[in-house]
């Protein structure tokens, strides 16, 4: 998952909170290990190690791939799971690092969903292409976590994936849990707002903690496939909160990637969200 992971669970008994956090923590590492694309072995690495052959996958992937191609039509195209090579340039670590302009321009030669061959089952990449699920990847397995849990335990729990989030249910002397949506510039301990979560998810997409910076200019981390560079005007954190984490998460990746329209176009969903410039 790439962050801490944590279960908030209301209830006085050890055992039962401890077999919750086994369930949470199985899940976290079951869907890390089948799709991150750093670990050698599983689909994500035999689909981008494919060097053009077909590549058959199970359900659970062919759901991920179908959603990714969802994402890529309402957004335009701006969504596109075949960008994450350009990661090989873009290096978010506050630096000043900018990569080379003719180099970023070799990259996208592999970029573009449209040049990959998708007929469920079966996947196509051109050689030299590869996928990344990262941009789907963590929403989903909290609420995989989520629904795992609940059907356990009817006491409220919070499921937490570095800043992802699902509630079950709310804690029973709360009205609900409260959640802290930080100030992208503040390293206090103090969040700059706090929301209360009874039901259902939160994600977040911002530059808080990746970005460069060079000659007063600010470059976030969520990158234009078309261009190979990052999206000009978005917010400094878009918050979302939808009745499950994926939904929330969709909302607030596709709200960063409209830029300087983030907020006309979460005004357009109808759904609480929480934008900081």
């Amino acid at each position: 998952m790439g962050s801490p992971c944590e279960l908030l669970t209301d209830t006085d008994d050890k055992s039962s909170a401890e077999q919750l956090l086994d369930i949470v923590s199985a899940e976290a590492w079951r869907v890390e290990d089948k799709f991150s694309r750093y670990l050698p072995g599983n689909i994500t690495a035999q689909i981008n190690t494919s060097n053009g052959a077909t590549v058959e996958v199970d359900d659970e992937t062919g759901d991920l791939l179908d959603f990714a191609e969802t994402l890529h039509q309402l957004s335009d195209g701006l969504f596109d799971i075949t960008s994450g090579i350009l990661g090989k340039l873009w290096h978010f670590d506050g630096s000043d690092k900018i990569p080379d302009g003719d180099d970023v321009k070799s990259v996208l030669k592999h970029v573009g969903w449209t040049r990959l061959d998708w007929s469920r089952p079966r996947l196509t990449l051109f050689p030299g292409m590869q996928i990344d699920l990262g941009g789907l990847g963590k929403e989903y397995a909290v609420d995989r976590a989520g629904n795992l849990v609940a059907a356990q335990t009817e006491a409220g729990c919070l499921v937490n994936y570095g800043g992802d989030l699902v509630a079950t249910g709310r804690p029973k002397d709360a009205a609900g849990w409260r959640v802290g949506i930080e100030e992208p510039d503040d390293r206090s301990a103090l969040a700059g707002q706090v929301i209360r979560l009874v039901r259902g998810g939160l994600a977040t997409s911002g530059d808080a903690r990746r970005f460069l910076k060079k000659g007063g200019i600010r470059y976030g981390h969520i990158l234009n496939p078309t261009t190979g560079w990052p999206i000009e005007g978005s917010p400094r954190s878009v918050t979302v909160a939808a009745d499950t984490c994926t939904q929330a998460g969709m909302l607030a990746t596709l709200a960063m990637l409209k830029g300087a329209a983030a907020e006309d176009f979460l005004d357009q969903q109808e759904v609480r969200h929480w934008c900081l410039r």
